[in-house]
């Protein structure tokens, strides 16, 4: 599935030992007497600054130290979920799992755990148990942007089109501009053979982010409603930008096609073939 990202699963990295956690009833003000004194915010600082330099292991290491600094700390839970996700940053995907299970058996009504959760089963293929973690996300937070993103995707290719229309339109309702408002309904739209109506949105998400792969979805919905013209502009520009993007050629093979233009698509193809394969 396109959400997901290409992470490969590791079981290595640091040892860690959970502490015994406390469930946060509401939210925490920070004690700030001697704020700047205290191991466990040195060593959170200590972590951000790892994190900001890709240091990982240190990242996590810090945090771990920090926890077992203050066992009871109510703010443990929400740093074992930052925690699982540096674990994630890293590569090691088992471990980033392991961590962030205990983070919503412990404090079920945390949100960052289960979006983070979400985001770590669909990174490894478990897509059904990723979409329940995004439900769960809605049923805390009916207005929660992300996550109603990625359940509303995730219905889309799944063939719930009201789902996906339901999530969407909480999207358009609170965030009408954003990038991921355009390539939902954008991908809804061409999806369910609506190119019309998906070119708006795709023509919004193109400017904001012209990615060959929302370029592609754009000219071919310019091509399916014949506006040869605008469809041949975003090509264009496109392979520009990705000469070695197999599906641009084979669009604008499409394209030549539609204007007779035999022998030029037939070119098109050939350099798509070439890409496809190395040779």
């Amino acid at each position: 599935m396109a959400l997901a990202l290409g992470v490969t699963a590791q079981s290595r990295g640091p040892q860690l030992v959970v502490p015994n956690y406390q469930k946060i009833p509401a939210p925490v003000e920070r004690d700030t007497s001697g704020y700047d004194e205290r191991p466990y915010f040195i060593l959170i600082d200590q972590s951000e600054k790892a994190l900001a330099e890709n240091d990982y292991e240190a990242a996590a290491l810090r945090l771990v130290e920090a926890m077992g600094v203050e066992p009871d700390n109510p703010l443990n839970v929400a740093l074992m979920s930052n925690l699982g996700m540096i674990y994630f940053y890293d590569g090691k995907d088992s471990l980033a799992l392991k961590c962030l299970d205990e983070v919503v058996r412990r404090s079920p009504g945390l949100i960052a755990g289960h979006e983070n959760r979400g985001q770590v089963l669909a990174a490894i293929g478990r897509d059904k148990e990723a979409y329940a973690e995004y439900g769960t996300v809605i049923s805390l937070d009916s207005l929660n942007t992300n996550s109603r993103f990625y359940h509303g995707m995730m219905a889309l290719y799944m063939g719930d089109l009201n789902t996906a229309g339901d999530d969407f339109a909480i999207l358009e309702s609170v965030v009408p501009l954003a990038r991921t408002t355009n390539l939902a309904m954008g991908t809804l739209y061409a999806l369910t053979s609506r190119e019309a109506e998906a070119i708006p949105y795709l023509r919004k998400l193109v400017d904001i982010d012209p990615q060959a792969e929302y370029s592609s979805m754009l000219a071919q919905c310019y091509l399916v409603t014949d506006r040869l013209a605008e469809a041949s502009d975003v090509l264009a520009k496109a392979i520009d930008r990705y000469p070695s993007e197999p599906q641009l050629y084979l669009l604008r093979a499409r394209l030549h096609r539609a204007r007779y233009e035999m022998d030029t698509a037939a070119a098109d193809e050939a350099l798509a073939r070439k890409l496809q394969t190395g040779r």
